[in-house]
């Protein structure tokens, strides 16, 4: 991945955060895991880098793949948290890890009307503050707003160059229109923004242009993200393991070839495999957790339903507790169930596999 991608050893926890804070100021990226697993590490070495929070289930597309099942824009209000439970949920992270990298996402998040209060009382307290939107509702002013909070950026999605096909997959006319306008807005504003791509057995095959297209747009990154068939997309079919094969071979081949952008597999840890196979002395081999593609389910990275759970991934149902009931910092350092992923002893096809210690696997997938 040359000069694009840093390599991080984790040896020290301080100098990491540091380094971690200037690497996300530049590609819009979260820290990089410390030591692998098996190696004595205590709850120190396992700090939340990454906090998803899905502060609504409300939004206003119907997208095909959604894993939270995300509802009308007028639905799915009466049990999200309050703006105070928000407020005081940042806090009890801040307690934990101040300044790691917050997305705040849904549903569309865009749709709280406090949603910008949320994202200063973070951005206040030091958190690296991202969006994950699908950008329809971003105009210039919204985004004027955003770089005045201090907003790091928006990751939007965008599911093909076709808007016909972007649409149908959004469930929504116009959806891909009102996300260029949004990408737009953002460029004038001065605020960065990344794509997000869904592969598809319906797009996988447009990866190559999608990710020219976001270069010359100006993206800081591309994310490629494979299903994991949860919620709505339960009963969608993922693409085959020869069309995986496809695309992170693509994805391993093309790390050197867009300057100023980072081209990343997400929610695919054999991603690395591919890599080491090409080269066992790549950036991308050595780089750990986020940078390097792993997977830090319950390790690194949680996310927070809109009700409160604390889970190790959005893509389980899998919930450690409730935030309205104990304590970020008890759930996140005390619970069985991230625990269980911090120290696993797999099974099956990846307790078997010879890449074990490079991959890991996905846990979700399994799970579901």
């Amino acid at each position: 991945m040359g000069k694009s991608l840093p390599i991080f050893n984790g040896s020290s926890l301080g100098g990491m955060v540091g380094a971690f804070q200037q690497q996300v100021r530049q590609f819009l990226t979260p820290p990089p895991q410390g030591e692998g697993p098996y190696d004595g590490r205590t709850v120190d070495d396992f700090k939340p880098y990454l906090i998803a929070l899905n502060l609504t289930k409300r939004c206003n597309l119907k997208c095909d793949h959604c894993y939270l099942d995300a509802t009308t824009k007028s639905a799915g209000g009466n049990d999200e948290l309050s703006t105070e439970e928000c407020y005081k949920l940042i806090d009890q992270i801040a307690e934990v890890n101040r300044g790691c990298l917050l997305v705040i996402t849904g549903g569309e998040p865009l749709i709280r009307p406090d949603i910008l209060d949320i994202a200063r009382h973070a951005v206040k307290l030091g958190f690296m503050v991202v969006f994950g939107t699908n950008g329809m509702l971003i105009n210039d002013q919204l985004a004027k707003e955003l770089v005045e909070i201090g907003v790091m950026g928006m990751g939007i999605s965008i599911d093909s160059l076709d808007p016909q096909k972007h649409n149908r997959f959004r469930g929504v006319p116009g959806a891909w229109e009102s996300a260029l306008a949004g990408i737009e807005a953002c460029k004038r504003s001065g605020l960065a923004f990344q794509v997000h791509f869904s592969a598809q057995p319906m797009n996988y095959q447009e990866l190559p242009a999608v990710i020219d297209w976001a270069h010359q747009l100006g993206a800081k990154v591309l994310n490629v993200f494979f299903m994991v068939c949860t919620g709505r997309g339960e009963e969608l079919t993922d693409i085959t393991p020869t069309q995986y094969e496809e695309v992170l071979g693509y994805l391993v081949n093309c790390q050197d070839n867009y300057k100023g952008m980072l081209v990343r597999a997400r929610c695919a840890p054999h991603f690395k495999r591919l890599a080491y196979e090409k080269d066992p002395n790549s950036p991308i081999t050595k780089a750990t957790g986020y940078m390097g593609g792993g997977c830090l389910a319950g390790t690194n990275y949680a996310r927070v339903t809109p009700n409160g759970e604390l889970t190790p991934c959005p893509n389980m149902p899998l919930s450690a507790g409730n935030i309205r009931e104990t304590s970020f910092a008890d759930l996140w350092e005390k619970s069985d169930v991230f625990n269980s992923f911090r120290y696993p002893h797999l099974k099956g096809k990846c307790g078997d596999c010879e890449y074990t210690d490079i991959c890991g696997g996905c846990r979700a997938r399994p799970y579901v």
